[in-house]
């Protein structure tokens, strides 16, 4: 039996590995003072995280959420996992927009000490995103998907 990788996910997760090596192109060049750069990389990181979550959020409202198809016993890692993704995610999302701000408005000793750390969370971030995905879609085969107006609304 062939198996083929849901395309929306797929797509997603790919904008969320873009944006994380833009974050990391963007830290190498402010280490190397290139200051114009470092904002572009950081801007395009940010594009393709927000990309990223106008794909995720359209797929959850109209298509719905793929529930974990793995083996029963891993169900509880899995969804263990899946909250530290989403509160790293959440934490990782809220502080981009911080540092991109800061930055932004040349807040430069808040965004020098925010940024590494919302870099790393984000790091951490796209780096849990690729786990979900392989966990859902190639390791195991995705469990039923659900849209949430069927959900709430029943149709």
């Amino acid at each position: 039996m062939e198996y083929s990788l849901p395309i929306l996910p797929t797509i997603s997760t790919s904008f969320i590995v873009l944006s994380a090596i833009m974050v990391a192109i963007g830290w190498n060049l402010i280490r190397k003072r290139k200051i114009q750069a470092h904002k572009k990389a950081m801007l395009w990181a940010a594009i393709f995280a927000v990309v990223f979550f106008v794909i995720y959020a359209s797929r959850t409202i109209f298509i719905g959420n793929t529930s974990f198809g793995g083996p029963e016993n891993l169900k509880i890692y899995y969804t263990i996992f899946l909250v530290f993704h989403i509160t790293l995610a959440t934490v990782g999302a809220v502080l981009g927009i911080i540092s991109l701000i800061t930055g932004f408005k040349n807040n430069l000793s808040k965004h020098r000490k925010l940024g590494p750390i919302t870099s790393v969370i984000w790091f951490c971030t796209a780096i849990t995103g690729v786990a979900v995905y392989l966990l859902l879609y190639v390791f195991y085969h995705g469990g039923e998907t659900t849209s949430v107006i069927k959900a709430i609304l029943g149709f």
